[in-house]
């Protein structure tokens, strides 16, 4: 999935077609393309589909929640910025991940919400694991 938006003359230049070609194509209803002012922009999602590219396969994800009580709000803390901190590491091309946190300071509690593909979501609730057990609260 391409979230970029494009001119006619960049999207021209990368099909290797002069830009009155697209034009054309845009006026048919071929490509889809937003007009802007005086000229059109093209999402590159729309830019794919004309290209006949398919999305890839969906990958699974999980949703797992994990629950730790006993949590003062420095531990909770510096454990969310320990995850926040390894997530930051990882490489602009991953799979995205996406950790919630919540701190209820009545029950004393954090809980920490992971989303992510299957592989990820186990790598990231070893390392959950480990930072508890590395950061246990005295």
């Amino acid at each position: 999935m391409t979230r970029e938006i494009i001119s006619v003359e960049q999207a021209a230049q990368r099909l290797a077609v002069h830009p009155k070609t697209l034009l054309r194509y845009i006026r048919e209803k071929r490509l889809k393309a937003t007009r802007i002012g005086k000229s059109y922009r093209i999402a590159g999602d729309d830019l794919d589909t004309f290209l006949g590219k398919t999305p890839g396969p969906a990958t699974p994800r999980v949703t797992s929640i994990v629950d730790l009580p006993g949590c003062t709000a420095e531990y909770a803390q510096a454990l969310t910025q320990s995850l926040h901190a390894r997530l930051a590491a990882r490489a602009p091309g991953d799979d995205p991940v996406r950790v919630d946190s919540a701190w209820d300071p009545v029950r004393g509690e954090l809980k920490l919400i992971v989303q992510a593909s299957l592989a990820d979501t186990a790598a990231l609730l070893s390392g959950i694991q480990h930072l508890i057990y590395d950061r246990a609260p005295s």
